[in-house]
C-alpha cells in the first residue's frame, strides 16, 4: 500500500524539490499543502489550499480535517518555523511527522541555543554579549532564529555597529569570516546513525539560497564537525549544516537546520533521495544508501540545471514503472531524454522484465520499437546486469533500487532511479 504524504508549506522551493522527489515513487503518494495560494498549485497534482497559517488558533483542527480526508500517513514540513510548531504539537496532530524531535529542531531555530551547546568546540565563532566586548571589527549581525541571509549585517566600525543594534537589539554579534561557505547535506537513520554527507560550495547566492553549487569531497575537518554534531543532538532523517571558513582558513558553524536543504536536490542527483529515505525511516525500513560517484554540479534559476562529468554511448532503460508507469501512463520526462539521446546518436537498449509480450505492448502504447536499437527480454528469476555489454560507455536507468544496486557493483557505471533522470537533461537549445 502506498504511503500518502502531505508537504506543508508546498509552494517553496524545498516543496519544488520534494515534489520532483517523491511524484515518481512507487510507494508514494503525494500531497502538497499551503495556508496561500502559491507555486505548490502548479506542481502539485493532489493540492490542498486555503489552510489557515500555523498562529492562527484554529489550524490543528483544520489541519487534521485534511489529514483525515485524505488519508495521510506522513507530514513532510518545508520551514523552520512550521516544522517546530508541528513538533511542538506533535501530540496533537495526527500523522508523523518527518522531522526530528522537538528539542533539536527547537535548537536548530535558535543559533543561540547552537552556539552555546558546542561552545566548548572550536568550530563555534566568537559571539559577543554585548557591543562593549567588541574589540575587533569588522563584525557581523544576524537574526537569532533567521535564515537565508535575511536581517544581517556587517558592521565596519562602532558606530555602525550601535546604528544596527539600535534598529534591533535582539541582533546576535558575531565573529566575521571572510573565507569560503559550503553547506553540508546530512542523512541521520532511526538508529542515530550519520549514514550519508555531502558537501558542497555556494558559488552563486540568490535571496540568501544558494543558486550554483558543486559538490566538493568531505574533508576530515568537516566530516568531524558533522561526527560531533549528530551525536550532540537527536537527528532522524535529512537535515544539514552551513561553515564558513575564518581568517585562518578553518572552519566555524554558521547554522544547523532539520529542513531539507534549499539545494539538497543536488544530493538526489547524485540518487540519495532524502525525502524518500527520510519516508521510509520514519516507516521503520532498514535503508540502504549508495550514491553515484560522479563529480556534479547545479545552476538554476527557477529550474534545475546539472552538469555530469561521465560520458555515454549507450543507455540500458527498464520499461515498466521506468518508461511507463501502471502500464498506460506515459513518463513523459523520460521520453523527453531518449529524443535527447536521438538527437545525439545515443544507442537506446530496452531491457525489461515484462510479464507480457513487450512488442504487443509497445504497439498498444503506440511506442514504436524502432526508437530502441535493440530489446532485451530478461527472466523475472534473473538479474538484468547479466545480460548488459558495456563495449561502450553506458548508463542504466530502472526505477528497482536492487537492480541498480547489482549493475553498480559488477559493472561499475552510472545508474539512475526515475527521480533522478532529470540530471541528464541537457537544457541548451
Amino acid at each position: 500500500m502506498k504511503k500518502r504524504v502531505l508537504v506543508f508549506p508546498c509552494g517553496s522551493v524545498m516543496a519544488v524539490d520534494i515534489n520532483f522527489a517523491l511524484r515518481s515513487c512507487l510507494r508514494i503518494e503525494l500531497f502538497g499543502a499551503s495556508s496561500v495560494e502559491d507555486h505548490g498549485r502548479y506542481i502539485y497534482k493532489n493540492y490542498i489550499g486555503g489552510l489557515p497559517n500555523i498562529a492562527e488558533e484554529n489550524f490543528i483542527d483544520e489541519f487534521n480535517k485534511v489529514i483525515k480526508k485524505y488519508n495521510i500517513d506522513f507530514v513532510i514540513p518545508t520551514h523552520d518555523t512550521v516544522a517546530m510548531y508541528l513538533m511542538k504539537n506533535e501530540k496533537n496532530i495526527l500523522p508523523k511527522i518527518v522531522c526530528s524531535n522537538l528539542e533539536t529542531t527547537k535548537a536548530c531555530r535558535y543559533k543561540s541555543l547552537i552556539y552555546n551547546k558546542f561552545k566548548k568546540y572550536d568550530f563555534i565563532p566568537s559571539v559577543y554579549n554585548s557591543t562593549d566586548e567588541v574589540n575587533n571589527f569588522p563584525v557581523f549581525l544576524k537574526p537569532d532564529d533567521g535564515q537565508g541571509g535575511k536581517g544581517t549585517f556587517l558592521a565596519s566600525n562602532r558606530k555602525e555597529l550601535e546604528f544596527y543594534i539600535n534598529k534591533n537589539p535582539k541582533l546576535l554579534i558575531c565573529e566575521y569570516l571572510p573565507g569560503e561557505e559550503i553547506s553540508v547535506d546530512c542523512f541521520t537513520d532511526r538508529k542515530s546513525d550519520l549514514r550519508f554527507i555531502c558537501a558542497r560550495t555556494r558559488e552563486r547566492i540568490l535571496a540568501g539560497m544558494s543558486v550554483n553549487s558543486k559538490k566538493i569531497s568531505v574533508e576530515n575537518e568537516v566530516y568531524k564537525i558533522a561526527d560531533i554534531i549528530n551525536k550532540e543532538l537527536s537527528f532522524r532523517g535529512y537535515w544539514f549544516f552551513q561553515l564558513k571558513k575564518d581568517k585562518n582558513q578553518k572552519y566555524k558553524l554558521l547554522e544547523i537546520s532539520t529542513r531539507l536543504a534549499g539545494t539538497s536536490c543536488l544530493s538526489r542527483n547524485l540518487d540519495v533521495n532524502f525525502p524518500l529515505l527520510s519516508t521510509l525511516d520514519f516507516s521503520e525500513e532498514d535503508i540502504d544508501i549508495l550514491p553515484n560517484s560522479y563529480d556534479i554540479e547545479v545552476d538554476r534559476i527557477l529550474i534545475n540545471r546539472y552538469k555530469l562529468d561521465i560520458e555515454y554511448e549507450r543507455v540500458y532503460i527498464d520499461f515498466d514503472d521506468t518508461l511507463v508507469f501502471d502500464k498506460k501512463y506515459y513518463n513523459q520526462y523520460m521520453f523527453m531524454f531518449l529524443y535527447q539521446c536521438l538527437n545525439n546518436n545515443k544507442e537506446i537498449i530496452l531491457i525489461t522484465k515484462h510479464e507480457n509480450s513487450i512488442e504487443e505492448t509497445l504497439k498498444n502504447l503506440k511506442i514504436s520499437d524502432k526508437l530502441f536499437d535493440k530489446i532485451i527480454e530478461v527472466d523475472p528469476s534473473d538479474f538484468k546486469y547479466k545480460h548488459m555489454d558495456i563495449d561502450k560507455k553506458s548508463i542504466f536507468i530502472d526505477n528497482s533500487f536492487a537492480e541498480r544496486k547489482l549493475v553498480r557493483e559488477k559493472l561499475n557505471i552510472p545508474c539512475f532511479d526515475v527521480s533522478n533522470v532529470e540530471c541528464l537533461i541537457d537544457w541548451r537549445g
